[in-house]
């Protein structure tokens, strides 16, 4: 876990496979950071509600996003 300007960020545990990398922040109140974890500091951070990030992690899981 990395802790930036007081958020802290947990990476994925798939983050070593294939080089596709995130690293998520749960702790900001009511809502979810997202970012690229190769990026670090330098990446653009999407957030979201505890919520959307629920459904967005059961459509990957349901494999909605697969290619």
């Amino acid at each position: 876990m990395d802790i930036v300007n007081g958020l802290q960020w947990r990476k994925s545990s798939r983050s070593n496979q294939g080089g596709n990398c995130v690293e998520v922040a749960a702790n900001p109140p009511g809502a979810i950071l997202i970012r690229d974890s190769k990026l670090g500091d330098a990446s653009p951070v999407l957030n979201t509600t505890p919520g959307g990030f629920a459904r967005f992690l059961r459509a990957v899981r349901n494999g909605r996003y697969e290619s």
